[in-house]
């Protein structure tokens, strides 16, 4: 068992990721989580991340203000306060922050090799 305090996590770069700041809360470094990572993003107004996809499952959990998933179809999935949505590996995605208002999530990641075992 680790507690963390977010005012000892240091923030980290996103590759893609655009006005917004990221801070790793939970992972093998961090807390010896060996399954999935646990981030905190910040998204300022106009924030947001490009189209990509991850070949891992993602889930965001909005904590704080509004913002807009873009699926690989241009679909537009708008997330409020304790709204979350499930990614699957391989999905593509771009988030942007359309508020004039600050926005927080949450983002739960598996490692790679935490994946299901493939049956046979």
């Amino acid at each position: 068992m680790k507690k963390i305090e977010v005012k000892n996590v240091k923030p980290y770069q996103v590759p893609k990721h655009f006005n917004m700041v990221a801070l790793k809360l939970h992972g093998k470094e961090e807390t010896d989580s060996q399954k999935f990572w646990m981030g905190l993003s910040h998204f300022l107004p106009g924030g947001g991340a490009e189209l990509d996809a991850s070949p891992v499952e993602k889930v965001y959990f909005v904590l704080e203000g509004q913002v807009t998933v873009i699926t690989g179809t241009k679909e537009k999935i708008v997330l409020g306060k304790w709204d979350s949505i499930h990614i699957g590996a391989g999905e593509e995605r771009e988030i942007i922050n359309e508020t004039n208002s600050p926005a927080s999530m949450l983002v739960v990641i598996n490692y790679p090799d935490a994946a299901a075992p493939q049956k046979g």
